[in-house]
This record gives C-alpha cells, structure tokens and sequence, in this order.
C-alpha cells in the first residue's frame, strides 16, 4: 500500500472527519493520532523521527493509505517530497477558534495520565514525549498558551505549505464546505450521505474529563474492591 493522501492540516481543523471521510470515499485506511494508541511502537518512530527528521515511511504506513492529523502533518513536507504522486489536503479554519478548541482540548492532554499510569504503562510517557516533541515544543517553540504566536506559528504554516507544495496537488479545505470540494480533487463521485462532523469540542472535553478522573480515581477504586473482597472472605 502507498500513500495516496497526505494531510497536512494541525489537529483540531477537523481531522477526525476528514479521517472518516476519507475512508468512506476509499482512501483508506487514513492514520490519525488515534491510530498511535492502536500501534504503541509508532511513538518510538515517531520521536526518532524528531530527532532525525527521517523515517521509513513505507514501513511505518505499509496498511494505511492515507494521513490526517499530528504526527503525521509535522512530517508533511517529507511525506510530499517521499510521495509524489499522492495529493495534499490541509484542512484549515478560523485561527482564533482553532487556537480556543486546542487550547481547551488536546493542550491540556499534556497533564491527562497520573504519574502512576505513567510508570505502569510506559507508552503512555513515550506518547506525551512524542506530542510535546513534535507539536508544543516542536511547532509551537514551547509557546503554545501565547495565543499570538500560536496563531502566527498556525497562519506562516498555512502559507508554507500553500508555497511549497504543487497547486495541483493541493486542496486547501474547511471541514464546513462539505463533499463537492473534495470530491472533485480526488476525482470521485459525491456520496450519497452526510459530510462527516466528528469530534466537536464540547465532546472532545467531557471524553478528556472521563479519561482524567477515571485514572486518578482507579487506585481509589481498586483499593475499595480489594478491601471489600477481603472483608467478605474473612467473614466467611
């Protein structure tokens, strides 16, 4: 399998639709940050990629066929330059709503696992060294929460990658326009059914609240069960 798409847009411009739309017109698999958690040795790659800008592309994507959302878009230029016959889509929106989502969402993600998950479930470190590698420190020079030089970071890269790439190879793309876009890019018929809108920000925070007081209050939990099943044996 090869590349056919390459994302190159900043998570939270709508890559989790894009995602499904993409496999429902075929071009999938598409590899989204999601998909790291369902290959743990990817966060390995993809921080030795940090390191040394390269990678094996076609190992690392061998059973997907397309890309969305971080790591991926940090490596666009050299996806673009290791594929050339695949299309480039940079999913884009208002910079100021942008900055809000990601402030409110995958941002403070950085602080989502207890130390102990941390210490138990070592990709669990190895994913959040990867993310602040490439994303916080790696794009945003450490400097995300300046929401001015976020935005500038967010704009100069819209425009590097509209300089950069092949206008023929380039969709620049809101998630709001719907099919018709993008189905003319990609030369395929628009289907039949709603345009995918995954992932709002509303959600994405309570799924992130779930996932944080779950693990710090799973000790907690554990503890009450083993005490009460010891409890009830002695009785016994």
């Amino acid at each position: 399998m090869t590349l056919h798409v390459i994302g190159a847009g900043f998570g939270r411009t709508g890559t989790l639709s894009m995602q499904k739309a993409l496999d429902n017109l075929g071009f999938g698999p598409t590899y989204h940050m999601n998909d790291v958690f369902k290959n743990p040795s990817h966060a390995q790659r993809w921080l030795d990629f940090g390191s040394t800008r390269t990678a094996d592309w076609d190992d690392l994507f061998k059973k997907y066929s397309s890309t969305v959302d971080y790591p991926a878009s940090c490596a666009w230029r050299e996806l673009y330059d290791a594929y050339p016959d695949a299309k480039v889509i940079l999913t884009v929106r208002d910079p100021e709503s942008w900055w809000e989502s990601t402030a409110t969402t995958i941002y403070p993600a950085r602080t989502l696992y207890p130390h102990w998950l941390k210490k138990a479930v070592p990709f669990t470190q190895r994913w959040l060294d990867m993310v602040d590698d490439l994303v916080w420190f790696g794009l945003f020079d450490g400097r995300f929460l300046d929401k001015a030089h976020a935005i500038k970071v967010f704009n100069d890269h819209i425009a590097e990658v509209k300089a950069y790439c092949d206008p023929d190879r380039l969709l620049v793309f809101e998630v709001s326009q719907g099919w018709e876009p993008l189905c003319e890019f990609l030369d395929v018929a628009v289907p039949d059914e709603p345009f995918p809108h995954l992932n709002d920000s509303v959600a994405l925070r309570r799924r992130l609240a779930l996932v944080r007081w779950g693990t710090r209050l799973a000790p907690y939990t554990l503890a009450v069960t083993l005490g009460a099943a010891f409890l009830r044996h002695l009785r016994r």
